[in-house]
């Protein structure tokens, strides 16, 4: 059976780094695409946080929540998951029609497909494999209004994820993060475990529209950390819980199954 996805799309258009939060336009959400469970957020210190298994897969799921468009700029790790480069609210973006929802499977490779998001050890991540590792375990999002209503009919049926159009900035340059943000984040990503690796290529086809953004600024900044048990645990993010398995060797407390008649 077809999933629905909305019809997204990126744009082209410049705005200033300051971001005020207004109210959420954007809900965000990530899934385990192979649970197929919903990671839970958790509210610790001020900031929310989701725990990650090594080795998954997962997507980021963006749902409008407004009767107009929105343009939404995803980051993960600090890098735009469409065009590479390092994030910045200026850059391109998925454009979300009225009431919309969509899941951003993985890093945008073409008009065509990505490469999976999947959880892995942090030098193994895409952002530390291009030399940014500064920013790695966090998923934001920078939320657009849009300046003129865009003609929008709702399509039946199954429709396309859809991205893309360049925002004219030099990725080579915008690469480069500068010696004050990796001054300040070290500390952090030493302490990181996990990141999002550049997973296997799959299907999903995008296309392109027009966005003209009303502010400067965005009007929601939303973001997500991210890390593995273990060190949510070190972290006091997650309580340490007693392990308790089952183990098929000696006695057992409660071993499984009902009581049975004794042996006559």
């Amino acid at each position: 059976m077809f999933r629905r996805l909305a019809t997204t799309a990126l744009c082209v258009a410049l705005a200033a780094c300051s971001c005020v939060q207004a109210r959420p336009l954007v809900d965000i959400g990530v899934v385990d695409r192979d649970r197929g469970d919903w990671l839970g957020q958790i509210r610790h210190r001020g900031q929310d946080w989701i725990e990650g298994e090594p080795g998954h897969r997962y997507s980021v799921r963006l749902t409008n929540t407004t009767g107009g468009r929105v343009l939404v700029v995803l980051s993960i790790d600090g890098v735009n998951a469409v065009s590479g480069q390092t994030a910045h609210p200026s850059q391109a973006g998925y454009v979300l029609a009225p009431w919309e929802s969509t899941e951003v499977n993985g890093w945008r490779k073409s008009l065509d497909d990505v490469a999976q998001f999947v959880f892995t050890d942090l030098p193994d991540s895409y952002a530390a494999r291009t030399g940014r590792p500064d920013n790695v375990g966090v998923i934001g999002i920078a939320v657009f209004e849009e300046a003129r209503p865009f003609p929008y009919e709702p399509m039946p049926g199954w429709r396309r994820q859809a991205p893309v159009a360049r925002d004219g900035a030099d990725p080579a340059k915008a690469a480069a993060p500068s010696a004050e943000a990796r001054s300040m984040n070290r500390d952090e990503a030493a302490a990181q475990s996990l990141g999002t690796g550049h997973g296997e290529h799959e299907w999903s086809p995008a296309s392109q529209t027009g966005f003209v953004r009303a502010t400067r600024s965005p009007v929601q900044v939303t973001q997500v950390r991210y890390d593995d048990y273990r060190t949510l645990v070190a972290r006091g993010v997650l309580p340490r819980q007693p392990e308790y398995r089952w183990r098929g060797t000696g006695p057992e407390a409660f071993p499984t199954g009902f009581v049975a008649d004794p042996p006559r």
